[in-house]
C-alpha cells in the first residue's frame, strides 16, 4: 500500500506532514488512532474532553498548524481525531489543522503564528479564543466537545454572576 503524505523538513516551521496523493473535499487523510491518555495538555497532545488528552499514533501529531487549514476533525468511535479534508488537497500541499479545531485552550505556543495564512490571528490559540467567523466555517470539521465545552463555561459564568 503506498502511503498517502509523509513527513518533510519545512522552512519556516521544522517538520510537517506532506499529502503524497490528491484527496477530495471530505476525503479521509488520516485516522486518529489514540495511543496514550493525559489529564494535562502538551504541544503534542490532543484534548478529547474536558481534561482529557491523548497523543494519536503515528505522524499525525506532526501536522502543523493553519489559520486557513486544509483538514479538519472527526471523531471515531473510541475517541480519536481523524483528520478529513475541507477542501480538494493537492499532491505536495501541506496537510494542516488548526488546533482551536481540536483544543479549548492553548497555552503552551507563547510565541507568533507562522502559517503565513492571509487571515493569520498572528497567535495559534484554542476555540475559546476563535472568533465568530472562524467557528462558523469550521462547522462539522471540529471536535463536538468544543460546543460542550463552550456550554459548560457559560453556565459556570451565569452562576458566578447570580
Amino acid at each position: 500500500m503506498t502511503a498517502k503524505y509523509e513527513l518533510r523538513t519545512t522552512e519556516a516551521k521544522g517538520e510537517g506532514v506532506f499529502a503524497t496523493q490528491p484527496f477530495k473535499a471530505g476525503e479521509l487523510i488520516m485516522e486518529g488512532i489514540i495511543d496514550q491518555e493525559f489529564d494535562y495538555n502538551t504541544s503534542h497532545s490532543a484534548q478529547i474532553g474536558l481534561n482529557r488528552y491523548v497523543r494519536h499514533k503515528g505522524i499525525i501529531h506532526k501536522v502543523n498548524h493553519s489559520c486557513d487549514p486544509n483538514c479538519g476533525i472527526k471523531l471515531h468511535e473510541l475517541g480519536g481525531h481523524n483528520f478529513v479534508a475541507m477542501r480538494d488537497i493537492a499532491v505536495g500541499e501541506e496537510i494542516c489543522l488548526d488546533y482551536a479545531m481540536r483544543n479549548y485552550r492553548i497555552e503552551f505556543f507563547p510565541y507568533e503564528c507562522c502559517c503565513g495564512a492571509k487571515n493569520c490571528r498572528k497567535r495559534i490559540t484554542g476555540w475559546v479564543g476563535l472568533p465568530e467567523d472562524r467557528r462558523k466555517a469550521y462547522a462539522g470539521f471540529v471536535a463536538p466537545y468544543l460546543y460542550e465545552l463552550d456550554e459548560l463555561h457559560a453556565r459556570e459564568n451565569r452562576a458566578q454572576a447570580v
